[in-house]
């Protein structure tokens, strides 16, 4: 950030922050020193909670904010709650994604517009009320979104899903070149296989069955702790990364080397 902003504790918003990549994120900034904003469904709150308990342990200070970030006005409450409980919004990491295996031929339309409302729509109005915020506050700021390795290489039985991380570059890339004015930042962080209840651990099984193609090449052929990627977006919310904009960083083994 600036000179200009004020003294004291950044702040973080993370979405999809329950479990898995987005709360060890959660927990990577709040270890890092920021005030940490986390988000989920309205049936995770027991899970937020817990996490804002070991917020609190690494000294910093929690807020859980339940919402569905596929709606606008779920997403504003989260950034103007943030802002008025936390004081400030520094960083947001609009991680919350979800997966669909089928293959073209056997697509649900309705299954695919949900993998587009949460992976791509959500980051955009994420994008949005952060940007609105961080514009307001006038010192700059961090947007952090998710994309996948399969955002750079397209995955059999993976369309709708490997075709949003797609999106989510390109948004990011162009939401990059609006916001570097107000010194706001604009990056994706792009895992492979990630050991974690959701897509990392169904893929690998999918795999194993043949239902998908185990990734080929140079890579490493084990699943990554999400410590891998907290730590990269960790990097990325820093103030060292102010030179880093419109870049999306592949955390995957080497399987995709773009």
């Amino acid at each position: 950030m600036s000179a200009q902003a004020p003294a004291g504790h950044r702040v973080a918003i993370v979405t999809g922050s329950a479990q898995g990549i987005g709360r060890a994120i959660a927990l990577r900034l709040a270890a890092n020193g920021y005030d940490v904003a986390v988000n989920d469904l309205p049936t995770r709150l027991a899970d937020l909670e817990e996490i804002v308990r070991e917020v609190k342990g690494h000294g910093a200070r929690g807020l859980a904010v339940v919402g569905d970030v596929t709606v606008e006005a779920e997403v504003e409450k989260l950034v103007t709650k943030t802002a008025q409980e936390l004081g400030r919004v520094d960083v947001m990491v609009a991680n919350a994604g979800i997966g669909h295996v089928s293959l073209i031929v056997d697509m649900d339309p309705a299954a695919f517009d949900r993998v587009y409302a949460l992976n791509v729509r959500a980051v955009a109005l994420c994008y949005k009320h952060a940007a609105r915020q961080m514009i307001k506050q006038g010192w700059g700021g961090r947007l952090i979104g998710a994309s996948s390795g399969a955002g750079k290489l397209g995955v059999p039985g993976l369309s709708a899903y490997s075709s949003s991380k797609f999106a989510i570059r390109g948004l990011s890339q162009s939401v990059a070149m609006e916001l570097r004015r107000y010194k706001i930042t604009v990056n994706t962080y792009a895992p492979g296989l990630i050991d974690t209840p959701g897509i990392g651990r169904n893929a690998a099984s999918m795999m194993d069955s043949g239902t998908m193609t185990r990734p080929k090449g140079p890579g490493m052929k084990t699943a990554m702790d999400s410590s891998v990627v907290s730590s990269i977006v960790a990097y990325l919310a820093s103030e060292e990364a102010h030179h880093i904009t419109g870049q999306s960083i592949s955390v995957d083994g080497g399987h995709v080397m773009l």
